[in-house]
């Protein structure tokens, strides 16, 4: 079965480098050292400070596995051949709340680089995917959880 292609912008792909080399040449180090330092005091079998070490050993490399599946799948769109008539992944697009009457303003990414706190949707969450194919000046409504959300489409850009 073939995997799945991961879409990233060049900045997420850059992100997930950074974070990457980090695990493996730092915080691989640092647990090593605290792994050390535990085995030094005796008893591992009652040894909390061990046990915490070897668990974040643990979830350490299992990012690492995460993030090399990742970058190996990786899809990256370059940001400068997006098409800006229409939204799709990798835009940016200044949108209107038609309920509350506040302007939002969003970047279309994959799902792996979605951050709604700084301002990143993915294009499978409901606003993204409702949003992907529209024009400027078209009302888009999304169906959520809560109900159905209003939004006129005001800018499309880099």
């Amino acid at each position: 079965m073939a995997e799945k292609k991961i879409v990233l912008t060049y900045e997420g792909l850059d992100k997930l480098e950074k974070e990457l080399q980090e695990l493996k040449t730092i915080r691989r180090k640092e647990v090593a050292e605290k792994i050390k330092e535990a085995r030094g005091q005796g008893d591992l079998s009652e040894n909390a400070e061990y046990d915490a070490a070897k668990e974040e050993q643990a979830e350490i490399e299992t990012r690492i596995v995460e993030i090399e599946k990742i970058l190996r799948n990786a899809h990256v769109i370059d940001e400068d051949d997006v098409n800006v008539d229409v939204i799709n992944l990798g835009c940016r697009v200044k949108i209107q709340d038609m309920e509350f009457d506040e302007v939002l303003d969003y970047a279309i990414v994959g799902s792996t680089e979605a951050d709604p706190s700084e301002g990143k949707i993915s294009n499978e969450s409901p606003v993204g995917a409702a949003l992907i194919g529209h024009k400027v000046g078209d009302v888009v409504e999304v169906e959520v959880p809560e109900g159905k959300l209003e939004f006129k489409i005001l800018e499309i850009y880099r």
